[in-house]
Protein backbone atom coordinates (compact mmCIF):
# COMPACT_ATOMS: atom_id res chain seq x y z
CA UNK A 1 0.00 0.00 0.00
CA UNK A 2 1.48 3.23 -1.10
CA UNK A 3 1.95 5.54 2.06
CA UNK A 4 1.53 9.79 1.85
CA UNK A 5 4.20 11.52 3.47
CA UNK A 6 3.38 14.15 5.66
CA UNK A 7 5.06 17.55 5.59
CA UNK A 8 6.40 19.10 8.26
CA UNK A 9 4.94 22.81 8.97
CA UNK A 10 7.92 24.93 7.74
CA UNK A 11 8.09 22.83 4.46
CA UNK A 12 4.00 23.36 3.89
CA UNK A 13 4.54 27.03 4.28
CA UNK A 14 7.13 27.26 2.11
CA UNK A 15 5.39 25.29 -0.29
CA UNK A 16 2.67 27.53 -0.36
CA UNK A 17 4.56 30.82 -0.53
CA UNK A 18 5.91 29.20 -3.87
CA UNK A 19 2.96 28.13 -5.16
CA UNK A 20 1.72 31.53 -4.76
CA UNK A 21 4.31 33.60 -6.20
CA UNK A 22 3.59 31.05 -9.09
CA UNK A 23 0.11 32.50 -9.20
CA UNK A 24 1.12 36.08 -9.13
CA UNK A 25 3.71 35.05 -12.13
CA UNK A 26 0.50 33.54 -14.27
CA UNK A 27 -1.79 36.22 -13.76
CA UNK A 28 0.35 39.42 -14.42
CA UNK A 29 1.20 37.29 -17.88
CA UNK A 30 -2.59 37.20 -18.44
CA UNK A 31 -3.07 41.00 -18.59
CA UNK A 32 -3.19 40.98 -15.43
CA UNK A 33 -1.84 43.78 -13.14
CA UNK A 34 1.09 42.24 -11.14
CA UNK A 35 -0.16 44.10 -8.41
CA UNK A 36 -3.59 42.94 -7.75
CA UNK A 37 -2.17 40.13 -5.33
CA UNK A 38 -0.06 41.04 -2.86
CA UNK A 39 2.51 38.63 -0.50
CA UNK A 40 1.50 40.51 2.69
CA UNK A 41 -1.63 39.45 2.40
CA UNK A 42 -0.31 35.89 2.82
CA UNK A 43 -0.50 33.92 5.93
CA UNK A 44 2.39 34.15 8.24
CA UNK A 45 3.90 30.71 9.19
CA UNK A 46 3.85 29.33 13.00
CA UNK A 47 6.88 29.66 14.92
CA UNK A 48 8.22 25.86 15.52
CA UNK A 49 7.30 24.71 19.38
CA UNK A 50 10.42 24.05 21.64
CA UNK A 51 10.84 21.25 23.70
CA UNK A 52 11.80 20.77 27.20
CA UNK A 53 15.75 20.52 27.59
CA UNK A 54 16.82 17.17 29.80
CA UNK A 55 20.24 17.28 31.27
CA UNK A 56 21.95 13.73 31.59
CA UNK A 57 25.19 14.38 32.62
CA UNK A 58 27.43 17.56 33.35
CA UNK A 59 31.85 17.65 33.30
CA UNK A 60 33.24 18.27 35.25
CA UNK A 61 30.92 17.89 38.12
CA UNK A 62 33.51 19.02 40.66
CA UNK A 63 36.19 21.40 41.24
CA UNK A 64 37.97 22.61 44.33
CA UNK A 65 37.11 26.23 45.37
CA UNK A 66 39.24 28.92 44.39
CA UNK A 67 40.33 27.17 40.97
CA UNK A 68 40.11 29.74 37.54
CA UNK A 69 38.22 30.03 34.75
CA UNK A 70 36.79 26.61 33.11
CA UNK A 71 33.95 25.86 30.85
CA UNK A 72 30.94 23.47 31.50
CA UNK A 73 29.83 21.03 29.35
CA UNK A 74 26.19 19.72 29.56
CA UNK A 75 25.10 16.95 27.61
CA UNK A 76 21.63 15.84 27.28
CA UNK A 77 18.30 16.13 24.87
CA UNK A 78 16.33 19.15 23.44
CA UNK A 79 19.14 21.36 23.33
CA UNK A 80 18.51 24.79 21.03
CA UNK A 81 20.49 27.69 20.03
CA UNK A 82 18.79 29.77 22.28
CA UNK A 83 18.89 27.42 25.28
CA UNK A 84 20.80 29.45 28.39
CA UNK A 85 22.26 27.95 31.44
CA UNK A 86 21.85 28.85 34.94
CA UNK A 87 24.77 28.01 37.27
CA UNK A 88 23.83 28.38 40.60
CA UNK A 89 21.68 31.21 40.16
CA UNK A 90 24.18 33.08 37.73
CA UNK A 91 23.52 32.94 33.95
CA UNK A 92 26.80 32.54 32.19
CA UNK A 93 27.31 32.82 28.90
CA UNK A 94 25.84 29.75 27.26
CA UNK A 95 27.53 28.39 23.36
CA UNK A 96 25.08 25.89 21.31
CA UNK A 97 27.21 22.95 20.27
CA UNK A 98 24.55 20.41 19.32
CA UNK A 99 20.83 19.18 20.17
CA UNK A 100 22.20 16.91 22.72
CA UNK A 101 25.52 19.64 23.91
CA UNK A 102 25.82 22.95 25.46
CA UNK A 103 28.73 24.50 26.93
CA UNK A 104 28.85 27.38 29.83
CA UNK A 105 31.77 29.70 30.11
CA UNK A 106 32.13 29.33 33.96
CA UNK A 107 33.97 32.62 35.47
CA UNK A 108 36.66 32.04 38.76
CA UNK A 109 34.08 34.16 40.76
CA UNK A 110 31.01 31.22 40.49
CA UNK A 111 33.52 28.66 42.44
CA UNK A 112 34.93 30.90 45.46
CA UNK A 113 33.51 29.10 48.18
CA UNK A 114 32.70 25.72 48.85
CA UNK A 115 28.88 23.76 48.61
CA UNK A 116 26.69 22.50 46.11
CA UNK A 117 25.49 24.67 43.06
CA UNK A 118 22.01 23.64 40.67
CA UNK A 119 22.80 23.61 37.11
CA UNK A 120 19.75 23.90 34.74
CA UNK A 121 19.43 25.12 30.94
CA UNK A 122 16.42 26.85 30.04
CA UNK A 123 14.90 26.96 26.63
CA UNK A 124 12.93 29.74 25.27
CA UNK A 125 9.07 30.16 24.31
CA UNK A 126 6.83 29.19 22.69
CA UNK A 127 6.91 25.53 24.59
CA UNK A 128 10.59 25.86 25.80
CA UNK A 129 11.20 25.54 29.59
CA UNK A 130 13.77 24.46 32.75
CA UNK A 131 15.59 20.88 32.64
CA UNK A 132 16.03 19.17 35.36
CA UNK A 133 18.83 19.97 38.21
CA UNK A 134 22.47 18.26 38.26
CA UNK A 135 24.35 19.07 41.24
CA UNK A 136 27.97 20.68 40.85
CA UNK A 137 29.78 20.07 43.25
CA UNK A 138 32.97 22.82 45.21
CA UNK A 139 34.84 21.31 47.69
CA UNK A 140 37.99 22.54 49.68
CA UNK A 141 40.16 20.19 47.71
CA UNK A 142 40.27 17.51 50.40
CA UNK A 143 39.91 13.84 50.25
CA UNK A 144 36.72 12.69 51.55
CA UNK A 145 36.28 10.42 54.66
CA UNK A 146 35.27 7.10 53.22
CA UNK A 147 32.26 4.94 54.27
CA UNK A 148 31.82 0.98 54.22
CA UNK A 149 28.12 -0.28 53.80
CA UNK A 150 29.22 -4.00 53.52
CA UNK A 151 31.70 -6.59 53.66
CA UNK A 152 31.58 -10.16 51.48
CA UNK A 153 32.08 -12.48 53.82
CA UNK A 154 31.06 -11.41 56.96
CA UNK A 155 32.30 -14.68 58.17
CA UNK A 156 34.34 -17.64 57.44
CA UNK A 157 34.98 -20.65 59.61
CA UNK A 158 38.34 -20.92 61.29
CA UNK A 159 40.77 -21.95 59.03
CA UNK A 160 38.99 -21.68 56.11
CA UNK A 161 39.85 -19.87 52.62
CA UNK A 162 37.03 -17.87 51.23
CA UNK A 163 35.11 -19.26 48.98
CA UNK A 164 35.84 -18.20 44.97
CA UNK A 165 38.98 -16.66 46.27
CA UNK A 166 42.43 -18.65 47.09
CA UNK A 167 43.79 -15.20 48.02
CA UNK A 168 41.00 -15.01 50.27
CA UNK A 169 40.26 -11.46 48.81
CA UNK A 170 37.68 -9.36 51.07
CA UNK A 171 35.18 -7.21 48.75
CA UNK A 172 34.20 -3.85 50.49
CA UNK A 173 31.36 -1.84 49.53
CA UNK A 174 30.76 1.65 50.41
CA UNK A 175 31.65 5.24 49.01
CA UNK A 176 34.04 7.93 48.87
CA UNK A 177 36.77 5.06 47.92
CA UNK A 178 40.18 6.57 45.83
CA UNK A 179 43.64 5.06 44.67
CA UNK A 180 44.95 5.76 48.04
CA UNK A 181 42.48 3.98 49.98
CA UNK A 182 43.52 1.42 52.03
CA UNK A 183 41.64 -1.47 54.05
CA UNK A 184 42.59 -2.12 57.57
CA UNK A 185 42.08 -5.54 59.23
CA UNK A 186 42.30 -4.48 63.04
CA UNK A 187 43.95 -1.39 62.49
CA UNK A 188 46.63 -3.05 60.29
CA UNK A 189 46.65 -1.89 56.60
CA UNK A 190 46.23 -4.89 54.24
CA UNK A 191 47.08 -4.51 50.28
CA UNK A 192 44.33 -3.47 48.75
CA UNK A 193 43.11 -2.38 45.36
CA UNK A 194 40.29 -0.01 43.92
CA UNK A 195 37.66 -1.04 41.50
CA UNK A 196 38.02 1.49 38.49
CA UNK A 197 34.87 0.60 37.20
CA UNK A 198 32.83 1.08 40.49
CA UNK A 199 32.88 4.65 40.79
CA UNK A 200 34.70 5.14 44.03
CA UNK A 201 32.30 2.04 45.84
CA UNK A 202 33.94 -0.85 45.84
CA UNK A 203 37.81 -2.43 47.08
CA UNK A 204 38.97 -5.65 47.73
CA UNK A 205 41.83 -6.53 49.65
CA UNK A 206 43.77 -9.60 50.47
CA UNK A 207 43.45 -11.01 53.99
CA UNK A 208 45.93 -13.33 55.23
CA UNK A 209 45.43 -16.64 56.08
CA UNK A 210 46.82 -16.09 59.96
CA UNK A 211 43.95 -13.90 60.12
CA UNK A 212 41.67 -16.27 59.99
CA UNK A 213 43.37 -18.89 61.70
CA UNK A 214 41.27 -18.83 64.86
CA UNK A 215 37.95 -17.72 65.90
CA UNK A 216 37.27 -14.12 66.96
CA UNK A 217 36.35 -10.90 64.98
CA UNK A 218 38.23 -8.21 63.57
CA UNK A 219 36.90 -4.74 62.78
CA UNK A 220 37.40 -3.75 59.09
CA UNK A 221 37.31 -0.10 58.06
CA UNK A 222 39.45 2.06 55.33
CA UNK A 223 41.49 5.13 55.71
CA UNK A 224 41.65 7.70 52.92
CA UNK A 225 44.81 9.65 52.74
CA UNK A 226 45.35 13.63 53.68
CA UNK A 227 44.67 15.71 52.77
CA UNK A 228 41.39 15.49 54.19
CA UNK A 229 41.06 11.79 54.29
CA UNK A 230 40.52 10.12 57.18
CA UNK A 231 39.02 6.78 58.86
CA UNK A 232 35.50 5.04 58.07
CA UNK A 233 32.93 3.14 60.36
CA UNK A 234 34.00 -0.10 61.09
CA UNK A 235 32.34 -3.34 60.04
CA UNK A 236 33.11 -6.59 62.10
CA UNK A 237 34.20 -9.41 60.46
CA UNK A 238 33.76 -12.99 62.16
CA UNK A 239 36.23 -15.75 62.21
CA UNK A 240 33.96 -19.03 63.47
CA UNK A 241 34.31 -21.87 65.70
CA UNK A 242 32.43 -23.65 62.37
CA UNK A 243 30.48 -23.72 59.46
CA UNK A 244 27.62 -21.19 60.13
CA UNK A 245 23.91 -21.47 58.96
CA UNK A 246 23.34 -25.56 58.72
CA UNK A 247 20.77 -26.45 56.45
CA UNK A 248 21.02 -30.27 56.42
CA UNK A 249 22.51 -33.27 57.61
CA UNK A 250 23.59 -36.92 56.63
CA UNK A 251 24.79 -39.90 57.84
CA UNK A 252 26.97 -42.24 55.82
CA UNK A 253 25.31 -46.16 55.76
CA UNK A 254 28.14 -47.48 57.97
CA UNK A 255 27.29 -44.96 61.02
CA UNK A 256 30.66 -44.16 60.93
CA UNK A 257 30.77 -40.13 60.20
CA UNK A 258 27.99 -37.36 59.78
CA UNK A 259 28.30 -34.93 57.31
CA UNK A 260 26.36 -31.02 57.46
CA UNK A 261 26.06 -28.61 54.88
CA UNK A 262 26.49 -24.71 55.92
CA UNK A 263 25.26 -21.53 54.11
CA UNK A 264 27.64 -20.10 55.43
CA UNK A 265 27.18 -16.18 55.89
CA UNK A 266 25.69 -15.17 52.17
CA UNK A 267 29.16 -15.36 50.34
CA UNK A 268 29.65 -19.24 50.42
CA UNK A 269 29.35 -22.49 51.83
CA UNK A 270 31.12 -25.47 53.66
CA UNK A 271 30.59 -29.00 55.06
CA UNK A 272 31.40 -29.80 58.61
CA UNK A 273 32.50 -33.27 59.53
CA UNK A 274 32.03 -35.48 62.43
CA UNK A 275 32.93 -39.41 63.94
CA UNK A 276 30.21 -40.69 65.29
CA UNK A 277 30.65 -42.56 68.39
CA UNK A 278 29.14 -45.98 68.05
CA UNK A 279 28.11 -46.17 71.72
CA UNK A 280 26.60 -42.80 72.86
CA UNK A 281 26.19 -41.21 69.26
CA UNK A 282 27.74 -38.17 69.86
CA UNK A 283 29.40 -36.07 67.33
CA UNK A 284 33.28 -35.08 67.59
CA UNK A 285 34.32 -32.79 64.57
CA UNK A 286 37.58 -34.13 62.31
CA UNK A 287 38.48 -30.99 61.32
CA UNK A 288 37.93 -27.18 59.93
CA UNK A 289 34.81 -27.27 57.42
CA UNK A 290 35.10 -27.91 53.81
CA UNK A 291 34.52 -25.82 51.08
CA UNK A 292 31.72 -25.82 48.54
CA UNK A 293 33.30 -23.32 46.32
CA UNK A 294 29.62 -21.73 45.97
CA UNK A 295 26.75 -20.04 47.83
CA UNK A 296 23.42 -21.51 49.15
CA UNK A 297 24.78 -24.61 50.18
CA UNK A 298 21.51 -26.34 51.04
CA UNK A 299 21.59 -30.40 50.72
CA UNK A 300 24.20 -33.09 51.30
CA UNK A 301 23.96 -36.61 50.52
CA UNK A 302 26.78 -39.73 50.95
CA UNK A 303 26.75 -42.63 48.29
CA UNK A 304 25.60 -46.17 49.59
CA UNK A 305 29.03 -47.13 50.02
CA UNK A 306 30.51 -44.29 51.74
CA UNK A 307 32.96 -43.13 49.45
CA UNK A 308 31.61 -40.06 48.09
CA UNK A 309 29.41 -37.20 49.18
CA UNK A 310 27.61 -34.70 47.12
CA UNK A 311 26.36 -31.26 48.10
CA UNK A 312 24.28 -29.17 46.35
CA UNK A 313 24.24 -25.37 46.37
CA UNK A 314 21.55 -23.43 44.90
CA UNK A 315 23.84 -20.48 44.22
CA UNK A 316 23.14 -16.68 45.13
CA UNK A 317 22.31 -14.04 42.93
CA UNK A 318 26.21 -14.53 41.05
CA UNK A 319 26.12 -17.67 40.72
CA UNK A 320 23.97 -20.53 38.97
CA UNK A 321 23.87 -23.14 41.95
CA UNK A 322 26.22 -26.47 42.10
CA UNK A 323 26.74 -30.18 43.22
CA UNK A 324 30.24 -29.86 44.95
CA UNK A 325 31.76 -33.72 44.49
CA UNK A 326 33.66 -35.18 47.35
CA UNK A 327 35.88 -38.25 48.24
CA UNK A 328 35.86 -39.65 51.35
CA UNK A 329 38.60 -41.17 53.70
CA UNK A 330 37.19 -44.10 55.03
CA UNK A 331 39.71 -44.12 58.12
CA UNK A 332 38.76 -40.64 59.41
CA UNK A 333 35.84 -39.33 57.31
CA UNK A 334 37.09 -36.92 55.74
CA UNK A 335 36.19 -34.77 52.49
CA UNK A 336 38.60 -34.33 49.61
CA UNK A 337 37.26 -31.92 47.05
CA UNK A 338 37.51 -33.15 43.49
CA UNK A 339 35.52 -30.38 41.44
CA UNK A 340 31.50 -29.65 41.14
CA UNK A 341 29.21 -29.57 38.13
CA UNK A 342 27.39 -26.26 37.54
CA UNK A 343 24.65 -24.64 35.91
CA UNK A 344 25.87 -24.75 32.96
CA UNK A 345 26.18 -28.65 32.84
CA UNK A 346 23.46 -29.07 31.92
CA UNK A 347 21.50 -25.78 30.99
CA UNK A 348 20.48 -25.96 34.49
CA UNK A 349 20.55 -23.63 38.12
CA UNK A 350 19.52 -23.34 42.01
CA UNK A 351 20.69 -27.32 42.95
CA UNK A 352 18.00 -27.76 46.36
CA UNK A 353 18.77 -31.64 46.35
CA UNK A 354 20.50 -34.87 45.61
CA UNK A 355 19.75 -38.47 45.88
CA UNK A 356 21.90 -41.40 44.86
CA UNK A 357 20.64 -44.30 43.39
CA UNK A 358 20.86 -47.65 45.94
CA UNK A 359 23.21 -49.06 43.59
CA UNK A 360 25.70 -45.99 43.45
CA UNK A 361 25.45 -45.93 39.99
CA UNK A 362 23.05 -43.29 39.58
CA UNK A 363 22.48 -39.50 41.11
CA UNK A 364 19.50 -37.40 40.92
CA UNK A 365 19.53 -33.63 41.07
CA UNK A 366 16.76 -31.20 41.26
CA UNK A 367 16.56 -27.41 40.10
CA UNK A 368 13.98 -25.25 42.00
CA UNK A 369 14.39 -22.43 39.68
CA UNK A 370 10.31 -22.00 38.89
CA UNK A 371 7.77 -23.45 36.74
CA UNK A 372 10.41 -24.83 34.06
CA UNK A 373 11.82 -26.82 37.43
CA UNK A 374 13.32 -30.40 36.29
CA UNK A 375 15.43 -33.31 37.56
CA UNK A 376 18.96 -33.73 36.46
CA UNK A 377 20.40 -37.04 35.83
CA UNK A 378 23.74 -38.57 36.12
CA UNK A 379 25.81 -41.38 36.19
CA UNK A 380 28.93 -41.74 38.94
CA UNK A 381 32.29 -42.73 37.85
CA UNK A 382 33.26 -45.52 40.26
CA UNK A 383 36.54 -44.30 40.95
CA UNK A 384 36.52 -40.88 41.13
CA UNK A 385 32.89 -40.38 42.01
CA UNK A 386 32.79 -37.59 39.48
CA UNK A 387 29.45 -36.69 37.99
CA UNK A 388 28.32 -37.13 34.23
CA UNK A 389 25.41 -35.69 32.99
CA UNK A 390 23.05 -37.27 31.51
CA UNK A 391 20.01 -35.42 30.73
CA UNK A 392 17.23 -33.70 32.51
CA UNK A 393 13.65 -34.82 33.32
CA UNK A 394 10.83 -32.35 33.49
CA UNK A 395 8.44 -31.87 36.80
CA UNK A 396 5.83 -29.58 37.17
CA UNK A 397 5.96 -26.48 40.07
CA UNK A 398 8.85 -25.42 42.34
CA UNK A 399 11.31 -28.86 42.83
CA UNK A 400 12.55 -28.69 46.77
CA UNK A 401 13.54 -32.69 46.96
CA UNK A 402 14.31 -35.53 45.32
CA UNK A 403 14.12 -39.23 46.82
CA UNK A 404 14.59 -42.85 45.88
CA UNK A 405 13.06 -45.43 47.15
CA UNK A 406 15.49 -48.48 48.70
CA UNK A 407 14.24 -50.78 45.84
CA UNK A 408 15.88 -48.67 43.30
CA UNK A 409 12.65 -49.39 41.34
CA UNK A 410 11.07 -45.52 41.87
CA UNK A 411 11.95 -41.62 42.31
CA UNK A 412 9.39 -38.62 43.77
CA UNK A 413 10.26 -35.20 43.55
CA UNK A 414 8.53 -32.76 46.14
CA UNK A 415 7.22 -29.93 44.00
CA UNK A 416 5.67 -26.32 45.54
CA UNK A 417 3.12 -24.97 43.33
CA UNK A 418 3.98 -22.27 40.32
CA UNK A 419 0.82 -20.46 42.04
CA UNK A 420 1.95 -19.10 45.83
CA UNK A 421 -0.43 -20.28 48.42
CA UNK A 422 -1.55 -23.48 45.96
CA UNK A 423 -1.10 -26.91 46.85
CA UNK A 424 2.08 -28.71 45.76
CA UNK A 425 2.20 -32.05 44.53
CA UNK A 426 4.54 -35.12 44.11
CA UNK A 427 6.05 -35.69 41.04
CA UNK A 428 6.45 -39.69 40.23
CA UNK A 429 9.01 -41.88 38.38
CA UNK A 430 10.12 -45.28 37.10
CA UNK A 431 13.75 -46.04 37.04
CA UNK A 432 15.29 -48.12 34.41
CA UNK A 433 17.65 -50.36 36.07
CA UNK A 434 20.01 -50.24 33.31
CA UNK A 435 20.23 -46.78 32.32
CA UNK A 436 18.59 -44.69 35.23
CA UNK A 437 16.61 -42.84 33.03
CA UNK A 438 13.77 -41.70 34.40
CA UNK A 439 9.68 -42.07 32.98
CA UNK A 440 7.51 -40.43 34.36
CA UNK A 441 4.27 -41.93 35.73
CA UNK A 442 2.42 -38.58 37.11
CA UNK A 443 1.92 -36.43 39.78
CA UNK A 444 -0.40 -36.28 43.26
CA UNK A 445 -0.94 -33.27 45.33
CA UNK A 446 0.54 -32.60 48.32
CA UNK A 447 -0.28 -29.81 50.86
CA UNK A 448 0.91 -26.21 50.76
CA UNK A 449 4.91 -25.71 50.06
CA UNK A 450 6.41 -29.26 50.44
CA UNK A 451 9.24 -29.33 51.23
CA UNK A 452 10.75 -32.95 52.14
CA UNK A 453 10.05 -36.15 50.65
CA UNK A 454 11.06 -39.44 52.16
CA UNK A 455 10.40 -43.57 51.15
CA UNK A 456 10.18 -45.95 53.91
CA UNK A 457 12.79 -48.88 54.11
CA UNK A 458 10.18 -51.53 53.28
CA UNK A 459 9.85 -49.23 49.78
CA UNK A 460 5.88 -49.45 50.95
CA UNK A 461 5.28 -45.50 52.20
CA UNK A 462 6.17 -42.48 51.30
CA UNK A 463 5.64 -39.16 53.43
CA UNK A 464 6.17 -35.31 52.28
CA UNK A 465 6.35 -32.15 54.95
CA UNK A 466 4.19 -29.33 53.84
CA UNK A 467 5.89 -26.53 55.33
CA UNK A 468 2.81 -23.87 54.71
CA UNK A 469 0.17 -26.45 55.92
CA UNK A 470 1.82 -27.72 58.91
CA UNK A 471 0.98 -31.25 58.14
CA UNK A 472 2.85 -34.36 56.41
CA UNK A 473 1.23 -35.82 53.49
CA UNK A 474 1.14 -40.00 53.89
CA UNK A 475 0.87 -42.15 50.97
CA UNK A 476 1.39 -46.16 49.99
CA UNK A 477 3.21 -47.22 46.99
CA UNK A 478 2.11 -49.42 44.15
CA UNK A 479 5.05 -51.65 44.37
CA UNK A 480 4.58 -52.74 40.84
CA UNK A 481 4.00 -49.11 39.47
CA UNK A 482 5.50 -47.20 41.87
CA UNK A 483 1.93 -44.57 41.79
CA UNK A 484 1.15 -42.93 45.11
CA UNK A 485 -2.17 -43.59 46.82
CA UNK A 486 -3.02 -40.61 49.25
CA UNK A 487 -3.53 -42.38 53.14
CA UNK A 488 -4.26 -38.43 54.43
CA UNK A 489 -2.15 -36.08 55.89
CA UNK A 490 -1.15 -34.97 60.07
CA UNK A 491 -0.43 -32.24 61.98
CA UNK A 492 2.97 -31.18 62.50
CA UNK A 493 4.60 -28.81 64.43
CA UNK A 494 4.55 -25.24 62.91
CA UNK A 495 6.89 -25.10 59.44
CA UNK A 496 7.89 -28.56 59.32
CA UNK A 497 10.81 -29.14 56.68
CA UNK A 498 12.08 -32.35 56.31
CA UNK A 499 11.40 -35.73 57.47
CA UNK A 500 13.16 -38.98 58.57
CA UNK A 501 11.90 -42.55 59.06
CA UNK A 502 13.90 -45.11 61.27
CA UNK A 503 16.28 -48.44 59.72
CA UNK A 504 13.42 -50.76 61.38
CA UNK A 505 10.44 -48.03 59.46
CA UNK A 506 8.31 -48.22 63.17
CA UNK A 507 8.81 -44.38 63.67
CA UNK A 508 8.77 -41.12 61.33
CA UNK A 509 9.94 -37.66 62.93
CA UNK A 510 9.97 -34.31 61.43
CA UNK A 511 11.67 -31.00 62.01
CA UNK A 512 9.67 -28.06 62.55
CA UNK A 513 11.67 -24.47 61.72
CA UNK A 514 9.23 -22.66 63.42
CA UNK A 515 8.00 -24.11 66.28
CA UNK A 516 11.74 -25.32 66.76
CA UNK A 517 11.16 -28.53 67.87
CA UNK A 518 10.69 -32.34 66.49
CA UNK A 519 7.19 -34.10 65.85
CA UNK A 520 7.45 -38.15 66.71
CA UNK A 521 5.55 -40.39 64.97
CA UNK A 522 4.63 -44.00 65.74
CA UNK A 523 4.04 -45.37 62.07
CA UNK A 524 1.38 -48.43 61.32
CA UNK A 525 3.49 -50.98 59.40
CA UNK A 526 0.49 -52.66 57.73
CA UNK A 527 -1.31 -48.97 56.41
CA UNK A 528 1.53 -46.69 56.61
CA UNK A 529 -0.69 -44.16 59.14
CA UNK A 530 1.68 -42.42 61.08
CA UNK A 531 0.28 -42.19 64.92
CA UNK A 532 1.69 -38.81 67.21
CA UNK A 533 3.99 -39.80 70.27
CA UNK A 534 4.74 -36.39 70.89
CA UNK A 535 7.32 -33.45 70.55
CA UNK A 536 10.88 -32.58 71.55
CA UNK A 537 12.52 -29.62 71.81
CA UNK A 538 15.45 -28.55 69.51
CA UNK A 539 17.55 -25.22 69.46
CA UNK A 540 16.51 -22.29 67.08
CA UNK A 541 15.21 -23.10 63.54
CA UNK A 542 15.84 -26.46 62.66
CA UNK A 543 16.12 -27.47 59.24
CA UNK A 544 16.93 -31.22 58.81
CA UNK A 545 16.81 -34.59 60.57
CA UNK A 546 18.73 -37.94 59.95
CA UNK A 547 18.75 -40.88 61.71
CA UNK A 548 21.21 -43.26 62.64
CA UNK A 549 21.47 -46.65 60.36
CA UNK A 550 21.39 -48.43 63.95
CA UNK A 551 18.20 -46.41 65.09
CA UNK A 552 19.65 -45.62 68.15
CA UNK A 553 20.20 -42.06 67.19
CA UNK A 554 18.63 -38.60 65.54
CA UNK A 555 20.54 -36.01 64.70
CA UNK A 556 19.19 -32.42 63.84
CA UNK A 557 20.83 -29.22 62.52
CA UNK A 558 20.01 -26.11 63.90
CA UNK A 559 20.09 -23.05 61.30
CA UNK A 560 19.76 -20.09 64.06
CA UNK A 561 21.87 -21.67 66.34
CA UNK A 562 24.20 -22.78 64.58
CA UNK A 563 24.43 -26.00 66.14
CA UNK A 564 23.70 -29.80 65.75
CA UNK A 565 21.03 -31.29 68.37
CA UNK A 566 21.72 -34.96 69.29
CA UNK A 567 19.60 -37.38 70.26
CA UNK A 568 19.12 -41.11 71.48
CA UNK A 569 16.06 -43.18 70.81
CA UNK A 570 14.12 -45.83 72.56
CA UNK A 571 13.80 -48.12 70.05
CA UNK A 572 10.79 -49.71 71.83
CA UNK A 573 8.67 -46.54 72.18
CA UNK A 574 10.90 -44.06 69.41
CA UNK A 575 10.80 -41.53 71.49
CA UNK A 576 13.57 -38.99 71.74
CA UNK A 577 16.01 -37.96 74.27
CA UNK A 578 18.46 -35.08 73.99
CA UNK A 579 22.25 -36.26 74.79
CA UNK A 580 23.48 -32.65 73.67
CA UNK A 581 24.68 -30.26 70.94
CA UNK A 582 27.66 -29.52 68.96
CA UNK A 583 28.74 -26.59 66.82
CA UNK A 584 28.76 -26.34 63.22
Amino acid sequence: MQRTRLLEPSRRWSRLVILGMANIVFLAGCGGSGTSQSLANQPTPPTPTVSTPTITTIWPSTVVAGDGDFTLTINGMNFVAGSTVNFGGAAPPTTFVAGMEVTAAIPASSIASTGTLAVTVTNPAPGGGTSNAANFTITNGLNPVPTINFISPGCVPAGEQFVDSVDNQLVVVGGNFMAGSVVRWNGTNRPTTLDNNSMGQVLTAQISASDIATAGTAGVTVLNPPPGGGSSNSVTFTTTPGGVDPQSITVDAAGKFAYVATAGCGAGGYVSMYAINPATGALTSIGPPVLTDDEGTDSVTVDPFGKFAYVASSGLFDTDGSVAMYTIDGTTGALTYTGAVDGNSPDFCCFNSVAVHPSGKFAYVVDGGGGTSRVAKYTIDATTGALISVGTFAVEGFAQSVAVDPSGKFAYVATESNTPGSAGNVSMYTINATTGALTSIGTIAAGTNPVSVVVDPSSKFAYVTNSTSNDVSMYTINATTGALTSIGTIATGTGPVSVAVDPSGKFAYVANFTSNDVSMYGIDGATGALTPIGTIAAEQSPTSIAVHPSGKFAYVTNSGSDDVSMYSIDTTTGVLTLIGTIGT
